[in-house]
């Protein structure tokens, strides 16, 4: 079984996101709010998308963690299936950062960057398949939700 997961987000409880380098954007607009980075780069706001900036599709670490379960159930010897995990909705970087100011009360300065090589403007997954073949339905795709979760997180651990 290969589950291909796009944009993990949120937390769950004690459990979440920290890299030493982070490269994830919703834990570095947080970083910003909560004050161990200065600013939020934008890798581009000229993007054909509707506020010119990328689009990409989160999924909850906890709709991730149900399709594992829901996986393993599925398991056969000698099949090999491939499913894509994601909410099926896209978010703009600046919805992103929009939500990460909402819930944190911080302003989260930003700043434009040059696009990053091989960023596609928009990447957003098909979840069909495991919604039909696993029954997995993610119920955790509002981004306020997400990002609260990761904010919690944020705020428990020491920087």
């Amino acid at each position: 079984m290969s589950l291909r997961y796009f944009n993990v987000a949120g937390a769950h409880g004690r459990f979440g996101e920290r890299h030493t380098v982070e490269t994830h954007l919703i834990p570095i607009v947080l970083q910003v709010a909560s004050g161990t980075r200065e600013v939020a780069q934008i890798f581009g706001d000229d993007w054909p998308t509707p506020d010119g900036t990328c689009v990409r599709d989160y999924i909850h670490v906890d709709d991730l963690a149900e399709a594992h379960l829901l996986a393993l159930g599925h398991a056969a010897p000698g099949r090999h299936a491939v499913y894509n995990l994601g909410s099926g909705a896209g978010f703009s970087v600046l919805e992103v950062i929009g939500a990460c100011r909402e819930v944190t009360g911080h302003p989260i300065p930003t700043t434009v960057a040059p696009r990053r090589g091989g960023d596609p403007a928009v990447l957003i997954a098909s979840s069909e398949a495991a919604k039909a073949q696993l029954g997995w339905h993610p119920s955790r795709t509002d981004l306020t939700t997400i990002v609260r979760d990761a904010w919690e997180f944020t705020r428990s651990r020491p920087a």
